[in-house]
C-alpha cells in the first residue's frame, strides 16, 4: 500500500477572519504549540500513516511566501514534500483536479485531503484501516458530532448506521438535516477523480451557455457543492466517526483553542517539547511551550497553555497564562498577559495589563464552535473577546488593554476596553 497526502492551504484573499495575524504571514504558517499550524498536519501524516510517499500543498500563495517552510519540512521529515501553486482560487476540489497528474503520478492505492484550516487529534491510522473494509469506497469523510444548533455552520452527513455509507451532503443548510458534520478531512482513491472530470465538464458546458460571465474560473470546483451531494447514496461514499478532539481555525480565537489541546497532545507525542519546573527557571504552570531561544526570568509564572516563540524576552515578575506571545516580543517587568496573543516583536511595557475573556467550550468537548460568531456582541463587547496585538505593537508601561485588537505597527497611548484599534 501506497499513500499520498494533500493539504489545501488556500491563498491571500482567505483568512480574512483572522486578521490581523494573517497579515504578516500566510494563516497556514500560523504557530500553534509553537510550530505551523500545517507541521501538524505534516507531523500526523508521517506518524500515523504507514507507506506514505509525498506530501503535496496546494495553494495560491506566492512560493516565496511558502517555500522556506517546505525546504525546512523536507529535512524534518522523511517523506517528499513540494507546494503546488494554483494560477488562481480552485475552490476545495478545483486544485486536486487541475494537479491530478502529479497527485496520481506512481499509482498511489490512495489520497488524503486536509484542509489546511483544521486542526485536531486526527485518527488518520484509522481511516486508513476502516478503508480495507470498505473496498468499494471512493471516497471517505471523516466527521464528528456538533449539536443541533451548531450542524447548520458545516457541511452535515447523513449515514447509514449499519453500513456506514453516506446518504445525503448538503454544505451550510438552512434547516437542521444531520448532528454529524463534515471534518474537512478525506481519503478518496483514483475513482474519485472520475467525478472531478464530470464535475469539470458541467462547470465547462454552463460556461458556454452562460458567455463565460461567471466570476469564477472553469476549474473552479468545490467538494461540498459539486461532489458530495452527487456522490451521496452512490454505495462508493462512506464515513468514519470521531469522537476525539477537532476544530477549524478561522480566527484567532480558535487558534489560542488549539494552542491548549495541541500542547495536550504533546504529552503523548512530544513530551520533551513541554517545559519543566526546574529550580533555577519559572514557575511553570500546566502544559507550556518555551523556544529554546526564548529568555524566561526565573522569577515569572507562566502557564497554562501557554507557547512562547522564538527570542522572545519575558521579564521579571511577568505572568502568562492562556497566550501565544510571537517570535520577538518582549515583554517587560511584571506585566501581566492572558488570553491573548502578543504579535511578532511587540513590547507590553511594566506593569502593563494585557488580557481577554476566557474562550469555551469545555475543554472535553470534541470540537470548539467559535469561528461563525459575529465580531461584536449587542454591547459592543468584542466576541470571542481575545485580544490581540499585531505586529511591531508597543504597550505603554502601566496600561491596560481589554478585549481588543490592535492592528501592526501601533504605539499606544492609553488604556483601552473592547475596540479595534486601527
Amino acid at each position: 500500500m501506497s499513500y499520498k497526502a494533500v493539504i489545501l492551504i488556500g491563498g491571500p484573499q482567505k483568512g480574512t477572519r483572522f486578521r490581523p495575524l494573517s497579515l504578516e504571514q500566510p494563516k497556514p504558517l500560523f504557530p500553534i504549540a509553537g510550530f505551523p499550524t500545517i507541521q501538524h498536519h505534516i507531523e500526523q501524516l508521517c506518524s500515523k500513516v504507514e507507506g506514505l510517499r509525498e506530501i503535496l500543498l496546494i495553494g495560491f500563495y506566492q512560493p516565496s511566501e511558502i517555500i522556506s517552510f517546505v525546504s525546512q519540512a523536507q529535512r524534518d521529515y522523511s517523506v517528499n514534500i513540494r507546494y503546488l501553486q494554483e494560477f488562481t482560487a480552485l475552490g476545495t476540489a478545483g486544485g486536486i483536479y487541475h494537479f491530478r497528474d502529479q497527485i496520481l503520478f506512481g499509482r498511489p492505492t490512495a489520497v488524503f485531503i486536509i484542509n489546511a484550516d483544521v486542526c485536531g487529534d486526527l485518527p488518520l491510522d484509522e481511516m486508513v484501516a476502516f478503508r480495507g473494509t470498505k473496498p468499494e469506497a471512493s471516497c471517505i469523510v471523516l466527521t464528528t458530532e456538533a449539536t443541533r444548533e451548531q450542524s447548520v455552520h458545516y457541511g452535515c452527513v447523513v449515514v447509514d448506521a449499519d453500513s456506514n455509507e453516506v446518504m445525503h451532503y448538503v454544505e451550510k443548510p438552512t434547516t437542521f438535516v444531520s448532528t454529524n458534520i463534515s471534518c474537512g478531512i478525506y481519503l478518496v482513491t483514483v475513482d474519485l477523480f472520475e467525478q472531478l472530470s464530470s464535475a469539470f465538464d458541467k462547470r465547462s458546458q454552463l460556461a458556454l451557455h452562460n458567455d463565460g460571465d461567471s466570476m469564477e474560473p472553469i476549474e473552479a470546483i468545490w467538494f461540498e457543492a459539486d461532489i458530495f451531494p452527487n456522490m451521496a447514496s452512490t454505495g462508493r461514499f462512506f464515513a468514519l466517526h470521531t469522537t476525539r478532539w477537532w476544530s477549524q481555525i478561522k480566527t484567532a480565537a480558535a487558534a489560542v483553542y488549539a494552542n491548549r489541546h495541541y500542547l495536550r497532545l504533546y504529552h503523548e507525542t512530544h513530551p520533551q517539547r513541554l517545559s519543566k519546573q526546574t529550580d533555577d527557571g519559572p514557575t511553570i504552570v500546566g502544559d507550556v511551550y518555551i523556544h529554546p531561544s526564548a529568555t524566561v526570568d526565573a522569577s515569572a509564572k507562566i502557564g497554562p497553555n501557554v507557547s512562547i516563540g522564538k527570542t522572545v524576552i519575558v521579564g521579571p515578575g511577568v505572568r502568562l497564562k492562556e497566550s501565544i506571545v510571537l517570535e520577538g516580543a518582549v515583554l517587560q517587568d511584571h506585566s501581566c498577559v492572558m488570553h491573548s496573543i502578543i504579535g511578532w516583536n511587540s513590547v507590553v511595557g511594566q506593569w502593563a495589563r494585557v488580557e481577554g475573556t476566557p474562550i469555551g467550550p469545555n475543554p472535553n468537548m470534541p470540537f470548539a464552535k467559535l469561528e461563525n460568531k459575529p465580531l461584536f456582541k449587542p454591547d459592543g463587547r468584542l466576541n470571542p473577546a481575545l485580544t490581540i496585538l499585531g505586529c511591531n505593537v508597543q504597550i505603554p508601561r502601566e496600561t491596560i488593554v481589554l478585549n481588543s485588537i490592535v492592528l501592526p505597527h501601533k504605539e499606544l497611548s492609553g488604556n483601552y476596553k473592547n475596540q479595534i484599534i486601527l
